[in-house]
Parts: structure tokens; sequence; C-alpha cells
């Protein structure tokens, strides 16, 4: 028996194209099985800055987050006096919450009832003490998927107008697809490059006065601190997308899965909800948020463990019942992820044995991180053409390229955009894997490409060199 999709679903399907990703991930994957079957190259090895993924850049894993998982997952090394007093007492507690004493139980859909309860408490420390109630969190299989969910209750792809979703650019480019999937209009707002990616409250009113008569909107999605830009938010810009949102009746999703990487000292990450709850009444009560994190997008950097959540704030609670039930269809988030999401909230603290050597290695891996911004963006400024905001935040660096017109000719021809055309070269000819900006979203005629700064500093250095010899080349050849 034939499966049947309906014709909305496969047109969908069909209108979301291989992305720059796929075949650029396709590409490096091949020259890597090329160079591992003898072909001769002037590299020995792709280097890959194209991903989020602290681990596969070469960084470690943090001990005291492994101890835990290691002892959650075979217990019998709670009998190891090796291991620190807080890792054997922290895992027994854990695995009190687990069903048989034991991780590969069942917890609730929304997640263990401990988990709900740290990250409230993790969220009211963060806030200075805005309460937070378990009831508004649901724990998930990473938060992208918390996102998608979200999504299904805000998008109405039945109605004659389609649901309209505000979203900047550059910006998450798989966001951009599943609004895409779920036969969303997505409403493209432009972050202001020349002022450090300053989110900006005219374009904002520009964009949703572009999309009258062409969707009803019902949401704006914010990345603070952004990705692939790096910026953060100030107090004032949030304030006035909240002003803005509730002026238009939208619901904020905040995707805010890299607030504790923020290393300029000018900039401070501020939640939307510690502002929000700051704000006057009626805002403070009635505007609709979702915030986001995630164990993978910090410096735990726990990618392959799926381990996010979301909360919801001032979400009317006919509608939170219909969210509880959908996260409730399908069995419940790996519980290792939700140990790792339960560690990131609660690290240890002052006076614990695990502290000195756990706040060791974080600051570890933040100097490696900054040591990599530092040459990235010293290595900018020697290229010519290349110019590169500040990195105030978050693992990429988002420099723009001054392609040569001949370029920029040749890839047209080629049906290709230039910053496309950059990026395979660049991979082909010197073995070095980043992502073009064409795959976020940017202004006309602006090229960029977006580089992984979570990655071991010799890997980086190399990198580094690769690019500096290939960027003189393509203007050689282009000239």
């Amino acid at each position: 028996m034939g499966v049947r999709v309906s014709r909305g679903t496969m047109m969908s399907v069909l209108q979301i194209h291989r992305s720059e990703k796929d075949i650029l991930q396709s590409r490096a994957a091949e020259i890597q099985r090329e160079i591992q079957q003898g072909e001769r190259k002037i590299f020995s090895e792709v280097l890959d800055l194209s991903s989020g993924d602290l681990h596969g850049g070469g960084i470690k894993p943090i001990t005291f987050v492994r101890q835990v998982l290691a002892a959650c997952s075979y217990p019998a090394l709670l009998e190891d006096q090796s291991l620190p007093s807080d890792v054997r007492q922290r895992a027994e507690d854990l695995l009190r919450e687990c069903a048989g004493g034991s991780v590969g139980s069942y917890s609730e859909s929304s997640g263990m009832a401990k988990v709900r309860e740290c990250v409230c408490e993790f969220i009211s420390r963060r806030d200075g003490g805005v309460s937070s109630s378990p009831d508004n969190i649901f724990i998930s299989t990473g938060s992208q998927t918390a996102l998608m969910k979200l999504l299904t209750v805000l998008i109405r792809p039945e109605h004659s107008c389609r649901t309209g979703v505000l979203v900047p650019e550059p910006g998450y480019a798989t966001f951009r697809l599943a609004l895409q999937a779920q036969q969303a209009a997505v409403i493209p707002y432009q972050l202001c490059e020349d002022q450090g990616w300053t989110l900006q409250i005219q374009e904002l009113r520009r964009a949703l006065q572009s999309a009258t008569h062409i969707c009803t909107p019902a949401a704006i999605y914010i990345c603070n601190p952004g990705n692939p830009t790096g910026h953060v938010q100030s107090r004032t810009s949030i304030e006035e997308v909240i002003r803005f949102a509730a002026e238009e009746k939208l619901f904020i999703l905040a995707d805010e899965v890299y607030q504790d990487c923020v290393f300029a000292d000018e900039a401070d990450f501020v939640s939307y909800k510690k502002v929000l709850s700051e704000m006057e009444s009626p805002i403070s009560s009635t505007v609709e948020l979702a915030s986001f994190h995630s164990a993978s997008k910090g410096f735990m950097g726990e990618c392959g463990l799926r381990g996010g959540y979301v909360e919801l704030v001032n979400v009317d609670p006919a509608v939170q019942r219909y969210i509880r039930t959908l996260f409730s269809t399908r069995s419940c988030p790996p519980v290792p992820g939700q140990i790792a999401i339960q560690l990131m909230v609660d690290p240890p603290k002052p006076g614990d044995p695990s502290f000195p050597a756990f706040t060791e290695e974080v600051q570890s891996i933040r100097d490696v991180v900054c040591r990599n911004v530092r040459l990235i963006q010293e290595v900018c400024r020697e290229l010519p053409g290349v110019r590169c905001q500040p990195l105030k935040a978050g693992f990429f660096v988002y420099p723009r390229l001054q392609i040569p017109p001949k370029a920029i000719k040749w890839a047209k021809e080629h049906q290709m955009k230039a910053d496309m055309l950059y990026c395979m070269r660049l991979l082909e000819e010197e073995g070095l894997h980043v992502r073009p900006g064409c795959e976020y979203g940017q202004a006309e005629d602006t090229y960029h490409i977006r580089l992984f700064v979570g990655t071991r500093a010799d890997t980086m250095e190399a990198a580094l060199r690769r690019l500096k010899t290939f960027h003189t080349r393509f203007l050689e050849d282009f000239s």
C-alpha cells in the first residue's frame, strides 16, 4: 500500500533546494576520502571551520560533566573513591530521579521534574530573582526541536493567508528551511552590519510593511547573541523589540543559546524575559515569549547529547496545555541530554571538590576561543577587500568579502552565489571548509563567509595560513 502525501506537503518539500551547507559538506567528505585513498593533494587533511561543534573541533569535554554522565550510565562507578565526592553525590541524586535508578528508563515527556526545577533556579539567578515555574519549562531533544514544536503551534498552513514570521538576515539557516517546510512566509529583516549588526526598529517596521497582503505576521524570531554575526543586543534594543511585538501582537521566539559565551568587555547578555519582567504593565504581563537554551552551544559543547529546553512566558493557559500535549506525543527527550542540561544550569560551586578543575577547564576553553577570535580578526585586517565586525559573543566570525566583479560574473553565469564560489574553491584548492554568507541571508551585493572559532589553536593557525594563501590567489585569478 503506497504512502499518501498531501499536495501541500509535497510542494513544500520540493521547494526546499539542496543547501550550500549540504553541497560543501558532501564535497568535503569526498575530498577526505580521496586523500585516504592515496590521491595526492597539496594538503594532508580537510580542516573544518564550518560547524559549531566544540568537541568536533578538538576541544576536550569538561571532566566534571563526563564523570557525572559516566557514573549515571554505569552506577558501579559510584563505589570508585577516585571520583570526587561531589561527582558521586550528583550522580546519586540524578539516579534517584530515574525510574529503577537507570538512565535507560523513560522520564516525563516534558523532562525530569528535578531537571526542570534546576532550570527554573538557574533562570531566577540569571535574571536577578525573576520567578520561574517548572510548569513553563519543556525539555527537548536539543533547542532546535523545541523551536520546531513551537512553530507547529504558531503556523496555520490550512488558512488561505499564510502565517508570517519575521526572521533576521543574516540568521539561522535551518530555521528558514523549517518555516518553508511548514508553508509559512519568511519575512526577512536586515541587521545593520555597519553598526555592529544592530537590530533597528525602523527595519522591523519596514519588513512588516513589506508583508502586507502577503501573509498574517504571527511571530518574530530573535537570535541573541547572534549566529552567525556574534552581536549582543543591548537592553534598549530588547525593550524596543518587545514594544514592537506588543504593538503588532507578535509572539517572540528568543533563541538565546549563546548566552554564556559573551567575550567583549563592553557587552553583557540580558535575557528577553528579564527585560520583559521589568517593563510596565500591561506589556510585562501580555507579550508572549518563548526562550530557548541548549547544552550544545555553551562551553560544555555537548552537541551529541541533544539536550535543550524552552521556557514559556505569558502564554495563554489553554495554548500551553496544547503545547504540553504536543510535547507528550513523542517519547521523552534522551535522559543523558537532560542530565547535561542539569549540569549546565547547576555547575560545581566554590567549595565543591570539582570546582577548581571545572573552573580551570572552562577558562581554558574560553582562552582558546578568544585567542582564535583575535587571530582571525588580525588576518582579516591583513587581507585586501576583507573587513570584519568585532565578535562580541558566540562561536563564529563573519567577515565581509569584497569579491572582484569578474568572480561575481563567473558565479552568476554558473548559477552560483559569489561567496559560494569562494568557499568551494577554498575547499578544493586548500582543503579549508567554511560556510558562505548566502546560506544565512545577506544584504544585496554583499558577500560573507562564516568561520567557527571553537577549535584547537594549532588547527586555527593552519586554517588561517591556508586562507591567506588562497585569498591572494583568488584575487589574482579574477583581477
